[in-house]
């Protein structure tokens, strides 16, 4: 991108749409009020360390409330439709059921249609992971699905026994080098240590149990007569679902933020503070490896009559083309995009700071060295337990699925 570092003269040449809506306007505006002083916060008050406030406790209430509701009509909706004599009782009960029914508390599951990594499959990966896990001060994980192209990580629950599973873009994992791997699982593990309340079982199932009410309660557009009186019915509840909702974002929204820069401390020491650095410098050029991985399925894609339709010459050097892409990215374009990141603020995301914040926030702090490495004998048998994953997702990108 061509601009000026004298001016900043086309520094940010594509602004970010202004956020819609009272709960979204509101979550910036939060996100905007929280930023460098939660940065100064984090900076000048010594380690950080997981821990509980009265916002957290104040936003499990909340969350319980919720639930007490969803309670409710499960309860009352049996009562009305096993003990209601005639009338439009019994209906009325097997309404309140029904929407019991949609706001109940969901379990996610494995992914069905995508293979994922056990630990007989890939003893290298887990016993990897096992180790960033002992050093952040949390245990493992059960799966690992390293099945996309996605330039993210992420780390989540699955089933009943709320099992945890790693879920790995490689589109990301092949543009680091083998010391930023280790910070990018040293922080989406830390987020399983630091306790973030956003992600858990009774605050993360009343998020989604409000969101599903604001659905429910959502107006009708261009309604007709009948419609617009639901529509008016409906302004009171759908009031109070908001607010409420407003409310546990205000409680929770600062500690989530709060949450990644104590991920980003458990990157740095997994892997050092300079590749916990250079981890989030890929991440301000993520735009870049998705226009590579593009161009490469377009080139696949639109070849002369009679090639092959999956290359595997093509398909086997994706990654590597992509790494050496990465790499051939010049400084001065990073140092566009943390000037770009420091204009828009929290306008891009307002659960995460501002990766130029999460940047500042390492440089500002003692440099750590690795406290995971690997030789080159692990790295190849780990190179070796993702073949399969880098084949199959390689094939889906020069198919273009």
């Amino acid at each position: 991108m061509a601009w000026c570092a004298a001016c900043d003269w086309n520094v940010d040449p594509g602004q970010p749409e202004a956020p819609t809506g009272r709960l979204e306007i509101l979550r910036h505006r939060l996100a905007r009020q929280h930023g460098e002083k939660l940065l100064a916060e984090v900076t000048t008050d010594g380690p950080l360390r997981p821990g509980r406030d009265a916002a957290a406790l104040l936003a499990l209430v909340l969350a319980l409330a919720v639930h007490g509701v969803t309670a409710v009509l499960l309860v009352g909706g049996l009562l009305l439709a096993v003990l209601g004599w005639g009338g439009g009782l019994p209906v009325l009960g097997a309404l309140c059921l029904l929407v019991a029914w949609f706001l109940r508390p969901r379990f996610a599951r494995l992914p069905e249609d995508e293979p994922v990594l056990r630990r007989a499959e890939a003893p290298e990966l887990f016993a990897l992971v096992d180790e960033i896990a002992a050093t952040t001060g949390t245990t493992g994980v059960h799966a690992v699905s390293v099945v996309t192209d996605a330039y993210n990580a992420s780390v989540s629950t699955y089933g009943l026994r709320r099992r945890r599973l790693l879920s790995i873009g490689l589109g990301l994992w092949e543009s680091l080098t083998t010391e930023q791997r280790i910070a990018l699982l040293g922080h989406e593990l830390g987020h399983y240590a630091n306790g973030d309340t956003r992600r858990g079982l009774i605050v993360g199932n009343a998020l989604r149990s409000l969101n599903t009410w604001r659905y429910l309660l959502s107006p009708v557009e261009h309604p007709t007569p009948v419609e617009t009186v639901f529509n008016f019915l409906y302004l009171l509840p759908r009031s109070a679902v908001t607010g409420a909702l407003m409310a546990l974002d205000h409680l929770t929204l600062r500690a989530t933020q709060r949450g990644e820069y104590l991920a980003d401390t458990f990157a740095a020491r997994c892997g050092s503070t300079e590749a916990a650095v250079g981890m989030l410098d890929r991440l301000l050029v993520s735009e870049s490896a998705t226009a590579a991985l593009l161009r490469e399925s377009n080139s696949h894609r639109t070849r002369r009559t009679g090639a092959p339709a999956d290359s595997n010459a093509s398909r086997n050097g994706l990654w590597e083309r992509l790494a050496a892409h990465m790499d051939s990215i010049p400084a001065s374009e990073y140092e566009r995009q943390r000037r770009c990141g420091a204009l828009r603020g929290h306008s891009v995301d307002s659960t995460h700071p501002p990766t130029h914040l999460r940047r500042a926030r390492l440089l500002a702090t003692a440099a750590l060295p690795a406290a995971v490495t690997m030789d080159t004998a692990r790295r190849t048998a780990l190179q070796a337990e993702l073949k399969g994953a880098r084949d199959t997702v390689a094939r889906r990108v020069m198919n273009g699925r």
